[in-house]
């Protein structure tokens, strides 16, 4: 055989070897394929005010963590009126002459974090009001107020966002609001609202209200019936804009649900345990066709992680960040089984959501809101890769609610929420020296206090 003839054999033989090996899995994304492109095109949410008013200042600092690009050593975050304006090394980003220059040594500047599940309410406990089984006539939006303790506490933390929704005492809580944890008010501090509709399959809602009774199979039947009643009301809405059919009479309870099969907010959904999880997959992604976000995940839930990669729908775990599992007698790490899949008790491996499919969250006040990096902390202490949980609080979770646009990462651009660090913000020895929201500093630790 000659050795042309060789080349071309090879050539057939590796094409058709590689034509049989599985392709690599595509990077997680949330499935939500009817989300408006821009914040005009939204007809149901409402968008919070950005561009406020703020100084100008220049960051400078021994590392930067944009996120969504490399660490940048001897860098310098630059922000004005609200927005960063330049990232990049220190030698060779310039800054105006008329910008406050703040060193901060050898601390590290990080996006500022953001929380999913955040429902403090009072000194006593948390907003977990409830009427009916399902109350999708409620809202948070008219109780978000920034000088609530647990509020203040949560900027020390580098929390800079929170998605404020009603507790799990019934299946349907109400609507969400997404929020910054500072402004002059509420209304400079909104984000979005609707944030989203928090539902609670079970875990808590379990109080023996409602014709249905208390068991799962009543609560997602009250689930689907009120959302059904949703989609009949947005689709005779649609029907109404097309000219083919009268305009409904305006329904104060279904109005807010109109915008989530329109995927201009999503579904938060406590959920924990592999029934109840599937039943979240398979009701309200697979059936209803809703944007839907887990925000607990926990006990055995990621036996599932390879189906819901596989639908599009991420999960913001936590505050339990460990499972015993009574099979093998260990504990393992529930963000490192749902990111990283495994045999997670099949025959077969099953995939995980990789980096970009997983959260962390709190469900402050069970876990204090500033606890928040301690949570992400734990999830590496059990196997999740520390890129992985940064990402978790930072742009993953700003991705998953649709406000990935304005926070998330350090890039020009978007709002300028920071938190400076002493050192790596996953360590629990660090601590934050400054919290920026919208351009203004609005913690600032004591420097007389001690710093051990």
């Amino acid at each position: 055989m000659n050795a042309h003839l060789r080349i071309a054999l090879a050539s057939i033989i590796a094409t058709i070897a590689a034509a049989q090996e599985p392709a690599p899995p595509k990077p997680f994304e949330v499935w939500r394929p009817n989300r408006p492109k821009t914040e005009a095109e939204h007809r149901i949410a409402k968008w919070g005010p950005r561009g406020l008013p703020s100084p100008g200042y220049a960051f400078v600092a021994a590392k930067v963590l944009p996120i969504t690009a490399e660490p940048i050593a001897d860098g310098v975050v630059i922000t004005r009126n609200g927005l960063i304006e330049a990232v990049g090394p220190l030698a060779s980003t310039p800054i105006p002459a008329d910008y406050q220059r703040i060193d901060c040594g050898d601390a590290w500047i990080c996006p500022g974090f953001i929380d999913l599940h955040c429902h403090v309410a009072s000194e006593s406990f948390d907003l977990n009001d409830t009427v009916h089984p399902t109350n999708p006539e409620f809202r948070t939006l008219d109780l978000v107020t920034l000088d609530h303790d647990q509020i203040n506490t949560a900027r020390a933390g580098g929390i800079t966002s929170v998605l404020y929704i009603p507790g799990s005492g019934s299946n349907m809580g109400g609507f969400g609001t997404l929020t910054k944890t500072g402004g002059n008010s509420p209304d400079e501090a909104l984000i979005r609202f609707p944030g989203s509709l928090k539902i609670a399959q079970a875990g808590n809602p379990e109080r023996q209200s409602g014709d249905l009774g208390r068991d799962m199979m009543g609560m997602s039947q009250g689930i689907r019936l009120t959302l059904l009643d949703g989609k009949r009301y947005h689709e005779a809405h649609l029907a109404f804009e097309a000219g083919k059919g009268p305009e409904p009479k305006f329904d104060p309870t279904l109005e807010l649900i109109r915008g989530l099969f329109r995927h201009e907010y999503f579904v938060s959904v406590h959920t924990q345990i592999y029934q109840v999880v599937l039943q979240t997959l398979q009701q309200l992604r697979l059936e209803l066709g809703l944007w839907t976000v887990i925000v607990h995940g926990t006990f055995d839930g990621y036996r599932l992680s390879e189906d819901m990669a596989d639908a599009g729908l991420p999960v913001a775990g936590g505050p339990r960040q460990y499972y015993f599992n009574p099979r093998t007698g260990e504990f393992e790490g529930l963000l490192s089984n749902w990111s990283r899949g495994g045999k997670h008790g099949w025959r077969e491996p099953v995939r995980g959501l990789g980096m970009h499919g997983i959260g962390v969250n709190t469900d402050s006040p069970v876990v204090a809101q500033e606890q928040l990096p301690l949570q992400a902390a734990m999830a590496v202490r059990l196997g999740l890769p520390h890129q992985w949980a940064l990402r978790g609080i930072t742009i993953n979770a700003a991705t998953f609610a649709g406000i990935e646009h304005r926070v998330g990462s350090l890039t020009v651009g978007k709002d300028a929420d920071l938190a400076i660090w002493t050192g790596d913000p996953l360590d629990p020895r660090s601590h934050v020296e400054r919290t920026v929201i919208n351009g203004v500093i609005r913690y600032q630790r004591n420097a007389r206090r001690p710093g051990w």
